[in-house]
């Protein structure tokens, strides 16, 4: 697991050992998965739990801007994506 960014307490990991497609993992007070290249090219919230909404839309937003960052740590770890 690497940590590739702290916020508003929550950790965004993305696992060594994970599969396609690229993604984070948040991590803290609950926990979620978002895919950082969604049907509309957007990151998708796949699932959140123990994560109220408006801790979510944050995060969502932090996410959704640091979705390029996001996207060259997932190819440092994992590869070129297809």
């Amino acid at each position: 697991m690497v940590v590739i960014h702290r916020v508003f307490g929550f950790r965004i990991v993305i696992y060594t050992q994970d599969h396609e497609p690229a993604h984070v993992h948040v991590t803290g007070p609950g926990q979620a998965k978002v895919n950082l290249l969604g049907p509309k090219g957007k990151p998708e919230l796949i699932y959140s739990i123990g994560i109220g909404r408006p801790d979510m839309r944050r995060l969502m937003n932090e996410i959704a801007q640091r979705q390029t960052e996001f996207l060259h740590q997932w190819e440092r770890i994992h590869g070129q994506r297809d």
